[in-house]
């Protein structure tokens, strides 16, 4: 049997054998188990009992974290006239019209998010094959297509670089969402899981059928996941 690091007798030691734990007990766990030499992200894990092979019971929305994502977060928009502006100045990285999908065809993605005006998704729909692997297409569901105007697309890049976040289910039903970093006070990180929470419950497809979470879990980059008792997840539907 391989010997333990000095740093997993750590989190042995914090986190014990207990099966489950309050959502307040799991953030706080997490912070202390966040024994990397760098901020950890933490990341929220959902189970959900849906059936992926149906259109009707995906999950896919987006959500604002109210205590940000502690992370910077580039921003390019595709659009024309005064809308490329306006981006500029709500603070994309860059933004375009034909001149910026040719800059994305040549292999340039040092961005994380894409947004687009709606009159700019045709153009862009030749980007299809390259954009939605790397799962930068703009979509409505997502927030990331918006009116042709300079406030529509000022008001989102705004909301992109001030923690605005896509979720949605993968192929085995997980939902999963980066809620902060490890060094954000625990009230901060208890505020982003309340609004990650209500967001997916306010989305749940009415063709899903049964229990709707079956496993909810919160982990840092290099910590354990831990599991929250479903039994305690009222402390999430309001956080002051």
């Amino acid at each position: 049997m391989a010997r333990l690091t000095k740093r997993q007798k750590q989190i042995i030691e914090l986190v014990g054998d207990q099966p489950n734990f309050s959502p307040s007990q799991a953030v706080e766990l997490v912070k202390q188990a966040s024994l990397a030499k760098f901020d950890e992200t933490v990341e929220v894990a959902f189970c959900l009992g849906i059936n992926p092979k149906h259109a009707d019971q995906q999950v896919r929305s987006t959500v604002s974290l109210p205590e940000g994502t502690g992370q910077t977060v580039r921003v390019v928009v595709a659009a024309k006239g005064p809308a490329i502006k306006a981006a500029m100045e709500a603070g994309a990285v860059d933004a375009g019209a034909d001149e910026l999908i040719e800059k994305i065809q040549g292999g340039w993605f040092d961005f994380d998010v894409l947004i687009a005006t709606a009159d700019m998704m045709a153009p862009l729909s030749k980007l299809g094959k390259i954009l939605g692997p790397k799962k930068l297409m703009p979509n409505p569901k997502a927030g990331t297509v918006v009116a042709p105007s300079p406030d529509a697309v000022s008001k989102a890049v705004t909301e992109f670089k001030g923690g605005k976040v896509e979720f949605r289910n993968d192929r085995q039903g997980n939902v999963h969402v980066a809620i902060g970093k490890s060094s954000f006070e625990s009230i901060r990180l208890m505020r982003n899981l309340s609004a990650v929470y209500n967001a997916i419950m306010k989305v749940k497809p009415s063709a899903a059928k049964g229990q709707y979470i079956k496993t909810f879990a919160l982990s840092s980059t290099m910590g354990p996941g831990l599991h929250v008792d479903l039994g305690r997840l009222n402390e999430l539907a309001s956080v002051e």
